[in-house]
């Protein structure tokens, strides 16, 4: 009897440890962090040790609970490496209490209504000739193109980033990391 519970025990983990296996590897690392496509966008990037400058910033805006709500959202996610680009005291002065319609008007441009997958991207950018539009939430617009095999962002003011990991799923959506801030208008 203690054999056959063994045993039984034993194809019952082999059977769900492909399910586990793949949800728990369905995601890239990001930030050295696991990224778990059941947890919302907060969740996961509060465990990136790579944006806990975004991280920062989303709570000074406010934005925590839209990012927490049930979306579905497209995040381009600048790394801390991203936020240092910007000129010194730049993010010290936009998470000031009286810079935070400042800051919610960039961090909201960082972000899409809907789920777009690195393959629909690129899609739209195909279809495009090229280049694609998208409208973020902030209201003005957001170009994509490829460079190489690189998706190249361009935002209101000509400034230029890549996606540096792509299709990190979450619960409401998808996060795209990228290496530059971009700018609105």
């Amino acid at each position: 009897m203690k054999k056959l519970f063994v045993v039984a025990f034993a194809l019952v983990a082999i059977a769900f440890a492909p399910q586990a296996f793949a949800q728990k590897m369905s995601n890239p690392m990001v930030g050295g962090a696991e990224m778990y496509p059941t947890k919302d966008i907060v969740d996961n990037a509060v465990n990136s040790k790579d944006h806990t400058t975004l991280v920062a910033a989303v709570q000074a805006a406010g934005l925590v609970e839209t990012l927490k709500s049930a979306g579905p959202f497209t995040v381009f996610a600048p790394t801390n490496e991203a936020f240092d680009k910007l000129p010194a005291g730049t993010v010290g002065t936009l998470v000031k209490p009286e810079n935070k319609a400042t800051l919610t008007k960039i961090l909201t441009y960082h972000v899409l209504a809907g789920k777009y997958s690195a393959k629909d991207i690129m899609a739209a950018i195909k279809k495009g000739n090229g280049k694609a539009t998208f409208t973020t939430v902030q209201g003005e617009m957001l170009y994509a193109s490829m460079d190489g095999k690189k998706v190249k962002l361009w935002d209101a003011k000509g400034g230029t980033s890549y996606v540096t990991i792509a299709d990190v799923n979450q619960k409401n959506g998808v996060i795209h990391v990228i290496d530059t801030v971009l700018m609105p208008k």
